[in-house]
């Protein structure tokens, strides 16, 4: 087992950090700009323009920043750090701008944008099966680096949606997830290593295993800051796909790891990173078939679970297209040729890589599911048009919404929520129910196989109150059955409410205590996850 004594680096000098002191009570911004302009040489920009660019994201929430740092390298990054620790002025961390829950929009102090963070180069080391990105880099450039660099021989799995827009920092912060089912379609079991900034600017690497908590705490030692006891959460989490926040451990014993990933940037600053890549499946099998109701689409979920050697996580995808889908998609009539209501898509790795014996072996599969799936309505995206024909049917959901709540004059308002699948009927009979109680239009769809489905509301201007009530009582009822509010988007600012609601006021109360710690004035990426205390100066 790891060691519990974690050992921090200080990236600055004992005399810079005395020279930061003079900044105490400091808060007036053109102050500290020409300050560590000139004895630190870094730049901060206070143009409002320049700043509205960095400080709006996909959350749309409310963006305000006086200042805007864009460090390019851990020092100048511990010397903003240290700056906001001395002076009691907040930082909030941003970069692709990809997040929808506000955990990189800024409520005032300093904006960081960690988009020029490009080096080292990523690199692919072959023999160990792992990869180094800089955290600047969006995701999807560094997927492909993988493959060019490995000659096709290793891939880096993890897809979420975000991929061209996310950063890798971002999705190490957010604990992202694509389609692939299962704990191996999130982002924290691929992370190895990992370089992390503590709110004072003490830098600490760790690797998988290296430091782990004894008895919920971590001893954090070294630099010139005072060795500091650092409690960790130790609320229960449901064994489902989570990304509602930080790790935690009932028994006291957490990897350090696990702890900084998923925390949406509150304990520290991710600056380096190695993850785990594998060798991909020789091919791949990609299906896209209709069904009569979701019923149906369950009871095949179900069936397959059973029947396939490893269960659903032996698939690459199991993706949901469920009621209202063909209303919103492009090329309805193209997936839906008959009066199937609901959809299924399924990615199957082909080890031997014989695409046509194994399309063969699945029809017969999906016939003796006996789910009423009309071999019609079963599609082989195989070639390059049937691709991009269903990848724009998929990407036009999600924007059409859109376009129609905008019309309104109101907002979409979607759930994340995953149950266990022995309640997953109860909660998809509840939400229906709720919904149409409401008169409420709704979009479902989602991740089938890990029973997490975004029901995306579409209210009239009129009646966004009785939305947001129905998400409430959705999300209330989802943690009543085991489950969980976010499955990937994570908590941010705007599910803060979900977060308590989930695990309750002693979860709040330890993931405070592990933020204190580190963090004593909630300075960094202040109200992420759970607000600030009262008394905290906002």
């Amino acid at each position: 087992m790891g060691d519990h004594r974690i050992v921090a680096t200080d990236l600055l000098r004992a005399g810079e950090r005395k020279r930061l002191e003079s900044l105490a009570g400091c808060r007036e911004v053109p102050s500290l700009v020409s300050f560590l302009s000139e004895q630190f040489g870094v730049r901060l920009d206070t143009d409002p323009d320049i700043i509205a660019g960095y400080a709006r994201d996909s959350s749309n929430l409310p963006a305000s920043a006086q200042v805007l740092a864009r460090p390019d390298n851990p020092r100048d990054l511990a010397v903003v750090l240290a700056a906001s620790q001395v002076t009691g002025i907040p930082v909030t961390v941003t970069a692709g701008k990809s997040n929808l829950t506000g955990s990189a929009t800024p409520e005032g102090g300093i904006l960081v944008s960690l988009s020029g963070f490009q080096s080292p180069a990523v690199s692919v080391d072959v023999a160990t099966r792992l990869v180094r990105a800089p955290v600047g880099m969006i995701l999807e450039d560094m997927r492909r680096a993988v493959v060019e660099q490995s000659k096709g021989g290793l891939v880096y799995p993890v897809d979420p949606t975000s991929r061209a827009d996310a950063t890798v920092g971002g999705t190490i912060a957010c604990n992202a997830s694509g389609f692939v089912p299962g704990e191996q379609g999130a982002t924290r079991c691929w992370v190895e290593w990992l370089e992390c900034l503590l709110p004072d600017g003490r830098r600490i690497e760790a690797k998988r295993g290296q430091y782990v908590s004894r008895d919920g705490q971590f001893l954090v030692e070294g630099g010139a800051v005072a060795p500091l006891q650092w409690p960790v959460p130790r609320h229960a989490r449901p064994p489902i796909k989570n990304a509602g926040g930080p790790f935690s451990a009932p028994d006291g014993v957490l990897d350090l790891v696990d702890l900084i990933v998923g925390s949406e940037g509150i304990f520290g600053v991710v600056t380096g990173v190695a993850l785990r890549v594998e060798p991909p499946p020789a091919a791949v099998l990609d299906l896209f078939f209709s069904l009569p109701d979701e019923a149906r689409a369950v009871q095949c979920r179900n069936r397959l679970a059973k029947s396939l050697e490893g269960g659903l996580g032996s698939l690459r995808a199991f993706e949901y297209f469920g009621v209202n889908c063909r209303r919103y998609m492009d090329h309805e009539s193209v997936f839906f040729p008959g009066k199937d209501q609901v959809a299924i898509y399924l990615q199957a790795p082909v080890p031997d890589g014989d695409v046509e014996t194994a399309a063969g072996l699945w029809l017969e599969r999906l016939m003796e599911l006996d789910c009423d799936i009309d071999d019609a309505g079963i599609r082989l995206l195989d070639t390059e048009r049937t691709w991009k024909q269903f990848m724009e049917a998929r990407h036009s959901l999600p924007a059409k919404a859109l376009e129609v709540v905008q019309q309104r004059g109101a907002f979409t308002i979607m759930t994340d929520t995953v149950v266990p699948a022995d309640q997953f009927e109860t909660f998809l009979d509840f939400t229906h129910r709720r919904l149409a109680e409401e008169r409420l239009e709704y979009v479902a769809f989602g991740h089938l196989g890990d029973c997490h489905l975004h029901f995306t509301i579409l209210p009239e201007r009129d009646s966004v109150v009785r939305a947001l009530a129905a998400y409430d009582a959705i999300v209330a009822r989802s943690a009543e059955l085991g489950g969980v509010y976010s499955g990937e988007h994570g908590t941010g600012k705007r599910k803060r409410a979900d977060f308590l609601r989930c695990y309750g006021p002693a979860a709040v109360d330890g993931v405070a205590a592990c933020k204190r710690a580190v963090d004593p004035g909630f300075l960094l990426n202040r109200n992420n996850v759970i607000s600030a205390p009262e008394g905290v100066t906002q």
